[in-house]
């Protein structure tokens, strides 16, 4: 009986330590202004906590950006924003010191977006130009649509089991400041292929690509990051009805393309 007992006080502890053990991720959204970024949070939210129990890593998701402070970014190995920045001084000293010390963070779409004058501006040099490397947001294409990824770098192991192109879930694909090709520590890891031209619908012209290199997933040697272009799903806006016409997660690829850079950063 006690050699029985000795067994599941051995089989508890084991079990609780390792899931005390998991990989903590702590994603910040705020899901408010536009119904397509909103659309994207409420798949985004599941689909993480999904692959946390199946991948074993635990997810807390918050909208409180004050979550964000040095105490408490010290209980996760990885933070993601879904659709927006913070804006008060100290949540982003917090997180620029919780990424120098050598945190991990993914970012997707509008976590990006700055642009003088707007309700976003350009106001924080460290993240959009060192951090990032991109600088402003420049112009978009319209309608969202798929587009066909070319895979930069396929020894790496956000890449792994991929082809060398991914046909992605639609989005709207943002143009920056800065030739990101020009950066020394910026590593592009997918681009628009060619093929995809011309990308996008309009009804304005300038919304529509006909040539040209865009990257929408890179890294920053410096930091153990990731950016993902992709976080904007397709709303009738038009019908007023604000439904979601197209879904970011549900794609194969797309999806094996985050959640393996989801592991890179837990394990890298």
């Amino acid at each position: 009986m006690k050699k029985f007992l000795s067994v599941l006080v051995f089989l508890f502890f084991s079990f609780f330590g390792k899931a005390q053990e998991r990989p903590q991720v702590i994603v910040f959204y705020t899901a408010k202004s536009d119904q397509a970024h909103i659309s994207f949070v409420q798949e985004a939210l599941p689909w993480l906590e999904e692959k946390g129990r199946k991948y074993g890593f635990g997810v807390k998701s918050t909208s409180d950006w004050d979550e964000l402070n040095s105490e408490n970014l010290s209980k996760y190995q990885l933070v993601i924003f879904l659709d927006t920045r913070p804006e008060k001084e100290t949540q982003r000293n917090a997180f620029e010191r919780y990424m120098e010390d050598g945190g991990a963070w993914m970012g997707f779409h509008f976590s990006a977006f700055a642009l003088t004058p707007s309700d976003f501006p350009q106001d924080w040099d460290w993240y959009h130009d060192h951090f990032l490397g991109s600088g402003q947001y420049v112009s978009n294409t319209w309608r969202p649509t798929s587009a066909i990824l070319k895979l930069e770098q396929r020894d790496h192991p956000t890449a792994k089991g991929l082809s060398d192109t991914i046909k992605s879930s639609p989005s709207e694909w943002y143009r920056w400041q800065h030739d990101l090709l020009e950066n020394p520590s910026v590593e592009i890891l997918a681009s628009i292929d060619p093929s995809s031209f011309p990308l996008g619908t309009g009804p304005k012209a300038h919304e529509i690509w006909h040539e040209g290199y865009y990257p929408v997933v890179w890294t920053n040697r410096n930091y153990r990051m990731i950016y993902f272009n992709m976080g904007h799903n397709d709303i009738d806006y038009e019908g007023g009805t604000n439904k979601t016409l197209s879904f970011t997660f549900g794609n194969e690829e797309q999806d094996q393309l985050i959640l393996n850079a989801i592991l890179w950063l837990l394990r890298n």
